[in-house]
C-alpha cells in the first residue's frame, strides 16, 4: 500500500462544534469516534499525535510494527541530528510526557482498528518484558518512564504583583478564578452566566475535564471582579453567553479564546517582572494554598476536579508546612522513646 500523508485541519459544523480531521479515511473515522467520547482539546492533541506519528513513519496503519513504534519513540527524543523529526519538532527533542501521550493516541488508534478487524495486533506494546515475566506477566518495564516532578507555584507577593498588572477587571476576574478558586484555563473560558451563583458564592463548572461537572465555591473577591467586568467592561451587544469575552477590536463581544488569556497573562507577568505565572501555575498556586491551609485532601479534590485522589496527592509534598509537620511529630515521638528506653544519667551535685 501507499504511503499516507495526513494533514490537520479544522472546522466547525452547523452547531458551532470542532470538527478536526487530518485527510486519511481510516483516520478520519477514530477522529469522529473520539469526538463523541471527549472534549475538543482532547481530540485536537489526538489528531496531532496521529499526524506526527504517521508523517514520520511513513505507512498506513495496517503495515505498521512494533519496530516502527520503537523507531518513532527514538526519534522524538532525538535531538537536532535527526532530520526527519525537524517537522514535528522543529529539531528539538520531546519530553518523556509528551511522546508517552502520543505513543497513548497511537495505542488507541490500534485498539479502535483491532475492534473493527481492520489489523491484527496492536503494535503499540505495553512494556518491555522482563526475567520476571512468567510470575507477572503484567510487570514488564514501561516504554517511557516519566520523571515525577512538582509544579511550580507563586509566592503571595508574587500573586500580588501578578494581580496588580492586570489592566481590567476581567482580567482580573479570570486570574482569581484560578488563584483563588483553582479552576483550569478551559474552565475560566468555559464559564456561562448563568453559571456565576453569586448569592452563594460559587460556580458551577459545565465544561471541566473529560466532561466532568462540579459546583465548587470561590473567594467574594472573585464575584466583587467579575461584579465590576460586567458593570463597567463587557459589551453590551454581546451575544454569547460566556462570561468573559474579548473587550476590543473586530472579534469585541466574542468569547475569548485560550489564546487571548495567554496573552493576557503574558503582559501581566512582563510587567510584573515575572518569570512564571501560568494559567496552570496559578491553579496549582491555589490548590497548594488550600491545602496548606488545612483544607482536607479529599476537599481539595472536589475543588480541583480531580478523577483521581492520587492526582490530588502531589500538593502534599507541595504544601511544605504539612511535610514539615508531619516529621516534626515523628522526629518528637521518635526522640521521646529513645529518651525512655535510655534515660540521660543524672549527674551529682558539686562537692
Amino acid at each position: 500500500m501507499a504511503a499516507i500523508t495526513p494533514c490537520l485541519t479544522r472546522s466547525t459544523n452547523s452547531s458551532g462544534d470542532l470538527q478536526v480531521r487530518v485527510g486519511v479515511p481510516v483516520l478520519d473515522d477514530y477522529l469522529r469516534f473520539v469526538e463523541a467520547r471527549t472534549r475538543p482539546n482532547t481530540v485536537l492533541a489526538t489528531a496531532y499525535d496521529l499526524v506526527v506519528f504517521f508523517r514520520l513513519v511513513g505507512k498506513p496503519p495496517a503495515e505498521v510494527t512494533v519496530a516502527d513504534v520503537l523507531d518513532f519513540i527514538t526519534a522524538q527524543r532525538t535531538g537536532p541530528g535527526d532530520r526527519r523529526l525537524r517537522v514535528v519538532t522543529d529539531g528539538t527533542g520531546l519530553s518523556a510526557r509528551t511522546v508517552r501521550r502520543r505513543l497513548s493516541s497511537v495505542s488507541g488508534l490500534f485498539a479502535y482498528l483491532l475492534a473493527r478487524g481492520d489489523v491484527t495486533v496492536n503494535p503499540v506494546p505495553r512494556g518491555l518484558p522482563t526475567r520476571r515475566e512468567r510470575q507477572r506477566p503484567r510487570q514488564g518495564v514501561p516504554l517511557i518512564r516519566t520523571p515525577r516532578t512538582l509544579p511550580q507555584i507563586l509566592a503571595p507577593a508574587q500573586v500580588d504583583a501578578l494581580l496588580a498588572a492586570l489592566r481590567t477587571h476581567r482580567d482580573r476576574a479570570m486570574v482569581q478564578a484560578m488563584v483563588l478558586g483553582g479552576l483550569r484555563r478551559c474552565e475560566v473560558l468555559g464559564l456561562r452566566c448563568e453559571d456565576l451563583r453569586v448569592g452563594e458564592r460559587r460556580v458551577f463548572i459545565t465544561e471541566g475535564k473529560g466532561g466532568h461537572q462540579r459546583l465548587i465555591p470561590v473567594s467574594s473577591r472573585f464575584f466583587d471582579s467579575v461584579a465590576a467586568y460586567l458593570d463597567a467592561e463587557r459589551p453590551a451587544g454581546a451575544t454569547t453567553g460566556k462570561v468573559f469575552v474579548v473587550l476590543k477590536g473586530p472579534r469585541r463581544g466574542s468569547p475569548l479564546t485560550a489564546a487571548g488569556l495567554d496573552e493576557v497573562l503574558a503582559g501581566a507577568r512582563r510587567r510584573a517582572g515575572l518569570s512564571r505565572g501560568t494559567c496552570h501555575q496559578l491553579r496549582h498556586t491555589c490548590l497548594t494554598r488550600l491545602r496548606e491551609a488545612g483544607m482536607a485532601l479529599e476537599a481539595v479534590q472536589a475543588q480541583a476536579g480531580h478523577a483521581s485522589i492520587e492526582s490530588t496527592r502531589i500538593y502534599l509534598h507541595l504544601a511544605d508546612d504539612w511535610l514539615a509537620g508531619q516529621y516534626r511529630r515523628a522526629a518528637e515521638a521518635i526522640d521521646a522513646q529513645v529518651l525512655a528506653d535510655h534515660p540521660l544519667p543524672t549527674t551529682g551535685g558539686a562537692r
